[in-house]
């Protein structure tokens, strides 16, 4: 009875990780924060350049 339990987990123990990350990915992917991330990435190019355009950047060489 012991082998047959260590077999069972050595099977189901991996496909439940699987399923885990899986979840968790899946999870991450539709939580919306790569629209915001997205966004604010935008807005600060877009301010750089603004600046850029302006000449108040500050040019570091």
């Amino acid at each position: 009875m012991d082998e047959s339990m260590v077999g069972i987990m050595e099977i189901v123990g991996p496909i439940l990780l699987l399923i885990a990350l899986v979840w968790l990915v899946m999870q991450r992917r539709s939580s919306g924060k790569t629209g915001r991330t997205e966004q604010a990435t935008r807005e600060l190019y877009a301010e750089e350049e603004r600046r850029r355009r302006d000449g108040t950047d500050t040019a570091e060489d």
